[in-house]
């Protein structure tokens, strides 16, 4: 690991769970920054570093349609490949991994100033793709992603030093209390909770289908529950836009409908919080878990149409 930085979060050391300090803010611009129609007021911002999340209700709905026909052409020429991730008891995609390098009108979707100039504001910075992924849970076969925080995986096995990331995604089919939708822990964001045990070699080979190393115990969550005032869902309707925290809680259950629930993710990190070697002592993730290219996502001057 690269001596010069300093390990701010210790995660997976081989010690027994512990609270840690977080010592970044939540929100690292204002509502005066890159104001625009676009942008969060200082109403939501204020929401956004008290809970860790912020849902925006239809904001893309004009989206959805050619996404999915992005989508639908994408998983034929993309079959076998690394980047497809098939569930842990099934042959049914579970996700499919960087997007936006498959396909240039998902690549603008990543650009579209309703997506980029939020977490340019939440952020303070210019931005690049840490990440894309599209999570789908199929109907009645979708199976749980567990508590986690994502920053302590990108710390540990991606080498992020700081809390300067966050995730911006598209709802591209309703999600609801019944198909698998993501549910959160608000204001669990404000607290780093350093995992027991350590990470096996080539984690992302399991973990991707089902996540062990780097979740919480169920000590721990309680006490976040009770310290947050509960448990909140990310419902909404197809076109819903969310943004969440990278520190924040947050997992999902089983589909039990019949119907699907698929979402469009963008992991937007800081030029300045570019990845240096994982904290884990470990090689690095393959790319299209953890970019390696840190070149600043250009905005689109207006929204796609």
């Amino acid at each position: 690991m690269d001596m010069q930085v300093k390990d701010l979060y210790p995660s997976r050391t081989g010690g027994e769970a512990r609270w840690l300090p977080r010592v970044d803010p939540v929100v690292w611009g204002s509502a005066d920054q890159n104001k625009d129609d676009y942008t969060l007021n200082q109403q939501q911002l204020d929401s956004f570093d008290e809970n860790g999340f912020i849902i925006l209700e239809g904001a893309a709905e004009d989206l959805v349609a050619p996404i999915q026909e992005e989508l639908t052409a994408m998983k034929e020429r993309l079959k076998g490949r690394e980047e497809m991730v098939i569930e842990p008891d099934s042959e049914e995609l579970r996700s499919l991994f960087q997007p936006h390098f498959f396909s240039d009108f998902i690549h603008k979707v990543a650009r579209d100033p309703r997506m980029i100039n939020i977490a340019r504001q939440l952020l303070n910075d210019d931005v690049y793709m840490h990440q894309s992924r599209v999570n789908v849970k199929p109907g009645m076969k979708g199976r749980s992603f567990p508590w986690h925080s994502d920053f302590e995986t990108w710390h540990v096995e991606d080498g992020m030093p700081q809390m300067r990331a966050v995730t911006g995604w598209i709802m591209l089919t309703e999600n609801d209390p019944f198909n698998g939708p993501l549910f959160l822990i608000p204001g669990s964001h404000k607290h780093y909770l350093s995992c027991a045990g350590t990470t096996p070699e080539d984690n992302y080979k399991m973990s991707l289908r089902k996540q062990e190393a780097g979740t919480p115990n169920v000590e721990s969550l309680d006490w976040l529950i009770k310290e947050g005032g509960g448990l909140a869902g990310a419902f909404g309707k197809p076109g819903t836009i969310v943004f969440h925290e990278s520190n924040i809680m947050h997992g999902s259950p089983d589909n039990l409908a019949s119907y699907p629930r698929t979402n469009l993710f963008f992991v937007y990190n800081s030029v300045k919080n570019a990845c240096k070697a994982p904290f884990s002592g470990q090689k690095p993730r393959p790319s299209f878990l953890a970019s390696r290219d840190t070149t600043p996502l250009e905005p689109l001057k207006e929204p796609l149409k």
